[in-house]
């Protein structure tokens, strides 16, 4: 147990950690523990795109022109609601059979709102575009009064999906 502990300290980025990218409010038998294959996945998530995200929306819509991003009280953290899933969590949160959570090649990332879910969105995009980098899905979801994207990068065989599911 004291080895699980330890690995969810684990960093896959300078803001993100591997307890982060594993939380559940589900309790499993299995942990939600991933893969050495899963781990790596969620570190190109991290370092690739998720620090991008963070970095650009603080600088475009957080800090005002002179503030210091290593030290500014002002920059806002990416949150992610969900990552990495286990077959057993997935299940149990009615995730798809085929998600990309399942792997560590997702994340839903927590928005405030329909406005920073777009900016959320755009920033993605002007980092494939800026970086030339694929990634496999971007959707767009809300559920009663909550907001988040989907965003996910595969090793191989992105498709570049974006979808809005606004129930």
């Amino acid at each position: 147990m004291k080895e699980v502990e330890m690995n969810k300290q684990m960093k896959l980025s300078e803001h993100f950690s591997l307890g982060e990218m594993t939380k559940t409010s589900y309790h499993t038998k299995d942990g939600n523990i991933p893969p050495r294959t899963a781990i790596e996945n969620l570190k190109r998530l991290c370092e690739g795109w998720l620090e991008d995200l963070r970095y650009s929306y603080n600088t475009l819509y957080c800090l005002e022109p002179g503030d210091d991003y290593a030290t500014s009280k002002k920059v806002e953290p990416v949150i992610i609601n969900s990552a990495y899933r286990s077959e057993e969590v997935n299940e149990r949160c009615g995730g798809s059979r085929t998600s990309n959570h399942l792997t560590g090649c997702a994340a839903d990332i927590r928005c405030l709102g329909p406005e920073q879910m777009i900016r959320y969105a755009a920033i993605l995009l002007d980092i494939a575009d800026g970086t030339r980098r694929d990634w496999d899905e971007l959707l767009m979801e809300k559920r009663g009064t909550t907001y988040w994207i989907h965003f996910a990068v595969r090793p191989d065989g992105n498709r570049r999906r974006i979808t809005f599911d606004m129930r």
